[in-house]
């Protein structure tokens, strides 16, 4: 099994997210989101870009200035 296919981009975190690739890139930067940046490019793993997606939407319900 390839790794790669284990791995999404920003562009495919931002729609699974409902958000802005950037705002992807954002959250890549500060942490909140574990990645690994190759290159020049943010490769987030399918099982870490789904424990965030929970707490992600939890957090979003609870505050809807994040809209």
């Amino acid at each position: 099994m390839p790794i790669l296919g284990e791995y999404v981009d920003v562009v495919e975190t931002a729609k699974t997210l409902g958000i802005h690739w950037e705002t992807v890139k954002r959250l890549c930067r500060e942490g909140q989101i574990p990645a690994q940046k190759v290159h020049n490019k943010w490769l987030i793993h399918k099982q870490d870009l789904n424990k965030f997606a929970e707490s992600y939407e939890r957090q979003r319900r609870k505050n809807p200035k994040m809209r």
